[in-house]
């Protein structure tokens, strides 16, 4: 039987009701059609596909259209799962009006069903008016990878007194915002779970540990699937990385030697058209 499409107020009730949440973060068809089938309730298309997909040092590089273009692929394939995509760099930070116009192609044109803003209080006022103009919006505070340069790399935040409520703050301006959901990068376990006790809204950790209302990982990351990111917060649930390169090694040997392809692989003409073809007694 077919599921019904996940929506943000079945994500509050998974909170109220204390069933985790899982999420993950896709960038294409197939691995969006997997995910969905396995059972996730969101599916995040992130912009770490700059470097997850794209081959970016960052999330920098990536722009609106990047994200139309992954969103799509995403959300033709879920059927069951929510889809948020992410804003991209600088599509939010000048005015609000801009910020509500990228929010609103990612649903119009991408077809997600709400979007993830990086940033705390400073982000309030966009977060606001996108709630106002109908759009779902997930906040994301702790290590925010759009802010990597300025936060000097990526590192744990909200460690000392002063980050730490800095960060609960900020988790609850968000919420009085309008903000549907939460992800919490990258922050000590205590802090986490203290934020994930002072909202309503659900509280989903990626490197937060074990207190938060769900957990998020990237889908190449648990598969080690040329992932070349290797966090201390990642479980790997299998290496098909090693599996494809084994093998793509072993159809090239088979090619360069002649293995590839046999008989078994080919089709067979008809004797006429062989005839033909190579005028054994045909004549024009």
């Amino acid at each position: 039987m077919t599921k019904k499409p996940v929506t943000t107020a079945d994500l509050r009730k998974q909170k109220q009701e204390g069933q985790p949440i899982a999420m993950i973060t896709a960038y294409d068809y197939p691995s969006a059609k997997l995910a969905d089938e396995a059972g996730v309730d969101v599916i995040l298309v992130g912009d770490s596909l700059g470097m997850v997909v794209l081959g970016y040092e960052s999330t920098i590089p990536v722009t609106m259209e990047d994200m139309l273009h992954h969103t799509k692929a995403v959300t033709r394939a879920a059927k069951h799962a929510l889809v948020v995509a992410d804003l991209p760099f600088l599509s939010y930070h000048g005015s609000v009006e801009e910020g509500v116009k990228n929010a609103g192609r990612l649903l119009q044109e991408g077809l997600a069903k709400a979007v993830k803003m990086e940033g705390g209080a400073e982000i309030t006022p966009v977060v606001k008016r996108c709630v106002q103009a109908g759009i779902p919006v997930m906040g994301h505070i702790g290590l925010t990878p759009q802010s990597v340069y300025q936060l000097g790399g990526y590192k744990v935040q909200g460690k000392d007194v002063e980050a730490a409520g800095r960060l609960l703050r900020d988790a609850q301006e968000l919420e009085e915002a309008g903000a549907f959901a939460l992800v919490l990068e990258c922050v000590p376990t205590e802090v986490a779970a203290k934020i994930r006790e002072s909202v309503a809204i659900p509280v989903i950790g990626i490197g937060a540990g074990a207190g938060c209302d769900g957990q998020v990982l990237v889908f190449h990351d648990i598969l080690s699937y040329a992932s070349q990111i290797k966090p201390k917060f990642v479980k790997r649930y299998a290496d098909v990385g090693s599996q494809i390169q084994e093998a793509v090694s072993t159809y090239v040997y088979e090619v360069k030697t002649g293995q590839f392809p046999s008989d078994e692989h080919g089709f067979t003409a008809s004797e006429e058209t062989v005839s033909y073809l190579y005028g054994k007694g045909v004549t024009s």
